[in-house]
């Protein structure tokens, strides 16, 4: 049935792009594009399509690495409120903030920037910690909450897709795996050098604060902080930090950072010894999605083992953290299940196999890198989910890759670097939202203060995804 359908091929996702735009629902608009895909391939029947639609939801827990990962992300959730409610946050919040590392602006900013890099889970825990440690600090020195938000928002989800230790670097491994990418984890390595928007868009914000880097709306901003002491302008309507968190902290326990810092690290050297396991002695030819999953459950594991030695937490509460957290990010693992599901429909129908051979025959090579960060970047940022570009984008790129051919790396990263774009640029994202709330300003100002140094990054990363697309 795979790549008789020429034409129609491209309905499913060109609909489910069309109706996320138009609609701002991705989850409506993947179902319809799935719906459609299937019904294709039925020969135009929609009963049978919506049936096979169920059944293809259902197949996605047949493969092994898509069940890992939807696994694996929903108990990051509960990684997040462990670390909340075990009071973990918010000892490493005091712990940062007793130490005074921070007496000088250019000190402020760099503490924000280096607590949104290094904590590397997921990019909504990182936002809220780092907003939470340096927001006071920013405020004591008359720094704009928009300047805040902006280096929150433009290090967590770039640094996400370059340490993918995390959601983001399992669930993009699901997607190459249900593309039949023979070794998906040395191909997502292989791409993070090329991933020139999330470099460029960490390397801004790092500019920018050693440099006092300010133009556009943010100078405008900083002038008034400085000049006038006002720490929004006037009208402003700032989102409060405190909506945004999963769980409280636990009444009556200290607050350590110990309990914080236990389940990351944990997880971040474990996954290594996973990775080692899983490949027979070979870190390039581990599972991803399995060693992720042993990880984070070793991670838990330790946590819960903590806490209870400290007798923080009764198992009771221990189970329902967890599936407070669990719960927490079930729309997450959903998405996951549609973004797999619409891949396999498009696998079906050819999509990729035939889009490829079209662009062979009407353009260059050496501009495709270019165009599918354009088109990743557009999507995006009129959808506000990276994820659902990487389901829709993903199943078409990558079969490019041996039909024309292209450097897998670099079209892989042309991919994900649209995706991130969007995913903290866009008004409409939840990264974006967060960090707009973790610094409790007003999200217009945010979104129209940090777009100037976001397309400055998307504008660099463009000439060099056409560059290294002629020269690789």
């Amino acid at each position: 049935m795979m790549g008789t359908f020429g034409w129609f091929s491209i309905l499913p996702p060109v609909l489910a792009i069309i109706l996320a735009i138009k609609t701002k629902h991705v989850y409506v608009s993947l179902v319809l594009g799935i719906w459609l895909g299937w019904t294709i391939i039925d020969g135009w029947n929609p009963l049978a399509g919506a049936v096979h639609m169920i059944d293809a939801m259902v197949d996605v827990f047949k493969n092994e690495d898509n069940t890992h990962v939807i696994f694996f992300s929903a108990m990051i959730g509960a990684v997040i409120t462990f670390t909340q409610y075990s009071g973990g946050m918010q000892g490493f919040i005091n712990w940062i903030t007793k130490k005074g590392f921070v007496k000088t602006r250019k000190s402020a900013g760099l503490l924000a920037w280096f607590l949104s890099f290094f904590i590397f889970i997921e990019s909504s825990i990182c936002v809220l910690v780092s907003g939470a440690v340096a927001r006071p600090l920013f405020d004591k020195l008359k720094i704009s909450r928009e300047k805040l938000s902006y280096i929150l928002d433009s290090t967590s989800a770039p640094k996400c897709i370059l340490i993918p230790l995390n959601a983001w670097g399992a669930f993009i491994l699901g997607l190459l795996a249900s593309q039949n990418v023979d070794k998906p984890v040395h191909l997502l390595i292989s791409s993070l050098p090329f991933n020139f928007y999330a470099l460029a868009a960490i390397l801004f914000v790092l500019l920018t604060i050693l440099f006092q880097i300010d133009f556009g709306p943010m100078k405008s901003a900083e002038k008034r902080v400085r000049e006038e002491g006002k720490l929004l302008r006037r009208g402003a309507q700032p989102l409060i930090s405190n909506e945004v968190t999963l769980t409280p902290k636990k009444e009556g326990i200290p607050a350590r950072a110990f309990n914080m810092v236990l389940p990351v690290a944990t997880m971040v050297f474990a996954l290594p010894i996973a990775f080692l396991i899983t490949g027979k002695g070979s870190f390039m030819d581990g599972q991803g999605s399995l060693a992720v999953l042993w990880s984070v459950l070793v991670a838990l594991s330790a946590a819960g083992i903590a806490y209870s030695i400290q007798r923080l937490m009764t198992v009771h509460e221990i189970v329902r953290m967890f599936l407070k957290g669990v719960s927490g990010l079930m729309p997450l693992a959903l998405l996951m299940i549609l973004a797999f599901v619409i891949g396999n429909t498009c696998t079906m129908l050819g999509t990729g196999p035939f889009v490829a051979q079209v662009v062979k025959s009407t353009i260059h090579p050496g501009f495709i890198p270019t165009l599918l960060f354009a088109v990743s970047c557009f999507i995006a940022f009129s959808t506000g989910t990276s994820w659902g570009t990487f389901a829709i984008m993903i199943p078409i790129a990558v079969p490019m890759i041996t039909i024309i051919p292209l450097h897998p790396g670099l079209t892989l990263a042309a991919v994900l670097s649209g995706g991130v774009f969007g995913d903290h640029c866009s008004p409409i994202s939840d990264t974006t939202i967060i960090s707009s709330m973790a610094a409790a300003t007003d999200h217009i100002d945010h979104v129209r203060t940090q777009l100037p140094y976001a397309l400055g990054a998307a504008g660099l990363a463009m000439l060099f995804f056409l560059l290294f697309g002629f020269l690789l």
